[in-house]
């Protein structure tokens, strides 16, 4: 029997529930979706004792104020929103225990983007093609495929676990606002000037207001092409950097589309896609050259890290 654990008393700017995300159907044309930065995501669910890939609340720039419907064991992680539990300041990066009545918000966002709320137990919601990520554009997944609203409920199976759990200091990510992006080059990049190759890993640009979960919209010195910006469509992965005529690049992230007919000069590497989902507005990225070979060995350090810490918080 489902149990309701939140009502939502004001839903933030946008408000979702995201998981891991769609594996397996962007052949199908259905975007992954997802959590944008899955390594808060996941040390969230660790820290209440949930396996990694459970389902969050995700909330961007503005979080909700939400009144817990039963006890329940919450962490919450990511961007500092500054949550408060009736109006005293509460832990990030840490599992504590909310009581019933009691209200948590998360106001604007003071550093980082976005911020997760997990919930020991998860969120009930269905699974729709494995996952219970929100799809936004194509509306369904998550709760009934949108972001929450005000008097929506969420429903859960609470677990309490009086072993409260918190992630040491020096693994907790700082979100500045300059950030320094690892890219693997290709698979276009003989379609761009050797000049144009050279001022992309040596200038700065800027993540600019129209960037949301499809896409970060940069803004920075132009990027010529040799022969256009148009390729015959072929899939775009998440971190894939497109370089549409403007000549300013666009960083595809979790609700992408699947296939893009733009030359990309580059794919940001893993392990740096969760700070990239922190930046705001106006955050200045320097992009610098990485190899497939060291990409893929952050990754398999980070994937060592949360089962690590996955097993340490049982």
């Amino acid at each position: 029997m489902k149990t309701a654990i939140f009502k939502v008393i004001k839903p933030g700017l946008q408000t979702t529930i995201q998981d891991l995300g769609r594996v397996g159907y962007q052949q199908f044309g259905i975007s992954p979706s997802g959590a944008m930065d899955p390594y808060a995501m996941q040390v969230a669910n660790i820290l209440v004792g949930n396996h990694p890939g459970e389902a969050v609340l995700e909330a961007a720039l503005i979080g909700p104020v939400l009144e817990a419907c039963q006890n329940i064991v919450i962490a919450i992680c990511g961007g500092d929103f500054s949550p408060r539990v009736n109006h005293r300041e509460v832990p990030m990066w840490k599992s504590f225990l909310l009581k019933k009545g009691e209200t948590l918000s998360l106001a604007p966002c003071k550093q980082g983007a976005r911020v997760y709320l997990a919930i020991a137990g998860g969120i009930d919601v269905p699974v729709v093609l494995k996952s219970k990520s929100t799809s936004l554009n194509g509306r369904f997944g998550g709760y009934e495929g949108r972001p929450l609203q005000k008097e929506d409920f969420l429903y859960g199976d609470p677990v309490i676990r009086n072993s409260f759990k918190s992630l040491s200091p020096e693994f907790i990510p700082s979100y500045k606002k300059q950030l320094t992006v690892r890219v693997i080059l290709g698979p276009h990049e003989q379609r761009f000037s050797s000049s144009s190759v050279e001022r992309f890993l040596s200038e700065e640009y800027v993540v600019t207001p129209q960037s949301n979960r499809m896409g970060y919209q940069l803004m920075g010195p132009k990027l010529e092409h040799v022969q256009g910006p148009d390729i015959i469509s072929d899939p775009i992965p998440l971190g894939g950097i497109q370089v549409p005529a403007s000549g300013q690049p666009i960083i595809l992230m979790a609700d992408r589309q699947t296939t893009g007919g733009y030359t990309r000069i580059g794919t940001v590497i893993s392990v740096d896609i969760p700070l990239l989902a922190q930046a705001v507005p106006d955050t200045k990225i320097h992009f610098v050259e990485t190899s497939l070979e060291e990409a893929q060995r952050l990754y398999v350090e980070r994937q060592i890290f949360l089962k690590h810490l996955s097993l340490a918080a049982k």
